[in-house]
């Protein structure tokens, strides 16, 4: 779908502190890896933002990414949380099947605990109890009000990995 959102910056930092306390209530504390699995959405940027107010370290991949590779990415940094969302669109290309890729990985990463999903397209997708969350649902309810973590100059920030053109993908752990 077409869309075009605007926030003020008042309306990001109230969004991003809802997510922020989301996290938080499902137990998200400074350190743990979160990955963020999404196309270039408000929600991409609202997540990123949010993992960095509580000191939670993101790892982004790129939507557009098979189930294995988005994998390979969890297991190595053992990311206890996945954001993602139902399908995607890239072009005239409708409904890619993110939220289903995102199954096929998580058939074998033991360490994602809960998954995070943003209705983009309102595709159906199969959702796990107990696992899985509609981002919407939750943000309808949170907290606006979430104070920053605080965080020293080389405490971790994100993990940007490599390609893996040449083998085996390699994350590069950026600090504050």
């Amino acid at each position: 779908p077409n869309t075009d959102t605007e926030l003020s910056y008042s309306e990001l930092l109230s969004e991003v502190s809802k997510f922020a306390n989301i996290l938080k209530s499902k137990g998200v504390e400074k350190g743990d890896r979160i990955c963020i699995y999404m196309q270039m959405i408000p929600e991409l940027a609202i997540a990123m933002l949010a993992c960095t107010r509580i000191g939670a370290v993101h790892s982004i991949v790129f939507g557009a990414f098979s189930p294995d590779s988005l994998r390979d990415r969890i297991n190595d940094s053992s990311c206890k949380v996945l954001i993602t969302q139902d399908t995607g669109v890239r072009g005239t290309k409708q409904n890619i099947p993110m939220k289903s890729n995102a199954d096929k990985a998580l058939e074998k990463t033991p360490s994602i605990k809960y998954v995070f999903v943003v209705q983009r397209t309102g595709e159906k997708v199969a959702m796990v109890d107990d696992r899985d969350y509609w981002w919407e649902e939750l943000m309808e309810t949170a907290d606006d009000t979430c104070p920053p973590v605080e965080m020293d100059a080389e405490d971790p920030l994100f993990i940007l990995y490599t390609s893996g053109s040449t083998g085996k993908p390699k994350g590069i752990l950026h600090t504050t």
